[in-house]
């Protein structure tokens, strides 16, 4: 039983990864393709009336990125609440130290361009502002643009909530 559930959440997961992927490569979208904004821009935590919260509004198009450091190294990570992992592209990998020889593409998942090979791994720590979250379960995936910061960090966060065009992180 255990086992069904845990294939059935990978099929999920990988289906809602899919729906994100798909939606970030329409035709007719207005503006250029999702890409990670300088890091000098507004992605940044807003000033926050409380110490206590950060607050990353959304940009123009509506998109929510994240200023991370992932075992140590900056990485912008693209709010995804449909992604069930935290998703890294193979240069954020390697910036953040993961050994591209180690990686074992051995799961896939469903995209907009179709079926891509996955590789499961485990980030040593994930900063956000005062925040540090370790061992945390994500993927590498082939091909991918923009890192995701998928279900599998925000439910190690203390509180979180997407509201009026904000991630609000609180502890």
């Amino acid at each position: 039983m255990i086992g069904w559930a845990l294939r059935q959440a990978l099929l999920w997961g990988a289906l809602a990864l899919a729906l994100a992927l798909t939606l970030q490569r329409l035709p007719g979208r207005p503006g250029p393709p999702a890409q990670p904004a300088p890091p000098a821009a507004a992605a940044r935590p807003a000033a926050a009336a409380r110490s206590d919260l950060l607050v990353f509004p959304a940009d123009a198009r509506g998109h929510v990125f994240v200023d991370a450091e992932i075992n140590g190294a900056p990485v912008r990570l693209l709010l995804d609440t449909g992604a069930s992992l935290l998703t890294l592209s193979r240069a954020d990998a390697q910036a953040a130290g993961i050994d591209a020889t180690m990686l074992a593409f051995d799961r896939q998942a469903v995209t907009a361009n179709g079926v891509v090979r996955m590789a499961p791994v485990t980030v040593r720590e994930v900063r956000i502002g005062q925040l540090a979250l370790d061992d945390v379960p994500a993927a590498v995936l082939e091909n991918l643009r923009v890192s995701l910061l998928g279900i599998s960090l925000l439910r190690r966060l203390p509180s979180y909530q997407v509201r009026d065009g904000k991630l609000i992180i609180g502890w």
